[in-house]
Parts: C-alpha cells; sequence; structure tokens
C-alpha cells in the first residue's frame, strides 16, 4: 500500500467502531480526529466528507462479520447445515455484536433510512445480498432433495428479519436468550423442512 492508502485503512479501522456504536450523526469530526490522533485536514485529505468515512466503516464492519460467517457456510455441504451454519455464527457471535454497539447491518439501516441515499444504499446492497444467499441455499437444498418445497424468499426475510430485530432487542434490554430462543425457533424450523 501507498502511504495515503495506509492512511485510509488506518482510519477505516480507528473509527469503525465509533461508526457502529454512535451512528452517522452521532459521530462528530471530533470523535475522528480523537479516535485516530489525525487531524481534520489528514482526515480530510484521504477522504471527501464524513458520509465517505461512514461508507468504508460500514463495509469494513460488514465485511469482518461476512467474512466469519462465509467461513462457517463453506464447511458444510448440506442446504439444512448452511442453514445452521448462520444460525451457530449468530450464537458464538452475540457478545462480539453486544460488546461493539450491535450489528452493523441494522445500526446503519437505521441511522440512514431518512436521508442518507449513499449510506442506505450500502445497507440495501448487503441486505440483496444477504437475501439472494439464503434463496440459493434454499433452491439449492430444493433441487438437491434436502429440504421440502418453500417460498424461499419469503423465508430468507423473515429469517433476516428475525435475526436483527433480535440483535437489537438483545442489545435494548441487555438480554442474550432473545436472539438465542429465535434462533431457535429458526432452527427448528429448518429441521421441520429437511428431509432427511
Amino acid at each position: 500500500m501507498i502511504r495515503s492508502e495506509k492512511t485510509r485503512q488506518f482510519i477505516i479501522e480507528k473509527t469503525a467502531s465509533l461508526f457502529n456504536k454512535k451512528g452517522y450523526t452521532g459521530t462528530y469530526l471530533s470523535d475522528l480526529t480523537n479516535a485516530t490522533g489525525l487531524t481534520k485536514g489528514s482526515i480530510y485529505g484521504n477522504f471527501k466528507d464524513k458520509n465517505e468515512v461512514a461508507i468504508e466503516a460500514f463495509r469494513f464492519n460488514y465485511k469482518k462479520s461476512a467474512k466469519k460467517m462465509a467461513q462457517e457456510i463453506q464447511k458444510v455441504e448440506r442446504a439444512d447445515q448452511k442453514l445452521y451454519a448462520y444460525f451457530r455464527f449468530y450464537k458464538t457471535e452475540y457478545p462480539q455484536f453486544l460488546k461493539s454497539g450491535g450489528c452493523p447491518i441494522l445500526n446503519t439501516a437505521i441511522d440512514s433510512d431518512d436521508g442518507n441515499e449513499s449510506l442506505k444504499n450500502e445497507v440495501t446492497k448487503v441486505l440483496e445480498y444477504w437475501k439472494n444467499s439464503i434463496v440459493g441455499i434454499i433452491n439449492q437444498g430444493i433441487r438437491n432433495s434436502e429440504l421440502k418445497e418453500m417460498n424461499a424468499e419469503n423465508f430468507a426475510f423473515k429469517m433476516i428479519a428475525m435475526i436483527e430485530g433480535s440483535i437489537m432487542m438483545m442489545n435494548i434490554l441487555n438480554n442474550p436468550n432473545i436472539l438465542l430462543e429465535n434462533i431457535k425457533c429458526l432452527e427448528n424450523e429448518i429441521k421441520e423442512l429437511t428431509i432427511n
């Protein structure tokens, strides 16, 4: 990496947790300078504005989680086991979500849904990708006679909504059982839909 790329990456890594905890509107330039130890000029010499830093911070936060999740999913072959891998990821990673202020997808979605179009577009892409990944797994499972016929898109939306909503409630109420119990419900539903 050339120097400016290293500096950009440094700024992203140092501010990613700030944006996840405080949101776009709650994160000020002074927060960015305090977190990085850099001047306003150094930050804006590497990013055109705070919004660009926020987008890159979201991408960084998302990719970190997505990489771990993908590793879990790639360990198994059957469609039902791939869906269980999603659940296993959230059951083991929820302490990190509590520590870091919640899921970056949910936090950024809430922060951007009322006007920050560029952040909203980033979240929309991630949610579409996540939904399409689940739909692909389910349809593969149906084709391979591993899962019963179902509306894959409806299940994907329900799965994402239950996980994201549970993470939000878990964080607000400081109660991991909300997430764990809802994951158990999803696991039971997959069990009912699995063809052995």
